[in-house]
């Protein structure tokens, strides 16, 4: 299952939501301001990050800018009730599926989300002769429509 970490008039977050509507790809969807992550979620998402705190946290946030906070002065559980204080840090959006993990809508790199399986099908059975081609671009590696 795919997690979507999103907060309101967040643009990068609305493409992504379209992709994966588009694509028939379920998700769940947690804004980070209505929904309060709890301490497990974020040690979940700074495993799965490749560079820890700064893949997911925007150094330039108003908070970290004012206050003069230095997250990698802090130890994980600071960090951790850090973010659960000010959710507004987290980049966004940020999204997570059993095997993938992206920050940030990257039009190259989201592919990855669409399950192999189908991206396999997509490469193999979908000619331009096929009434989903356009469709099936989507998935295809090549991507031309």
């Amino acid at each position: 299952m795919i997690v979507l970490y999103t907060s309101p008039g967040c643009a990068s977050c609305r493409k992504v939501k379209q992709w994966l509507k588009d694509r028939g790809l379920p998700f769940i969807e947690k804004n980070i301001f209505k929904t309060l992550l709890n301490d497990n979620e974020i040690k979940h998402l700074l495993m799965r990050s490749e560079n820890g705190s700064d893949d997911i946290i925007s150094k330039r946030s108003k908070i970290i800018q004012e206050n003069r906070v230095n997250i990698d002065d802090m130890t994980t559980d600071e960090l951790i009730s850090f973010i659960k204080q000010n959710p507004s840090v987290l980049k966004r959006p940020i999204i997570i599926s059993e095997n993938n993990f992206q920050v940030g809508y990257d039009e190259e790199e989201i592919g990855v989300f669409v399950p192999q399986e189908l991206r396999n099908v997509a490469a193999s059975q979908c000619t331009i002769e096929c009434p989903s081609y356009v469709t099936c671009a989507n998935v295809r590696e090549d991507g031309v429509k």
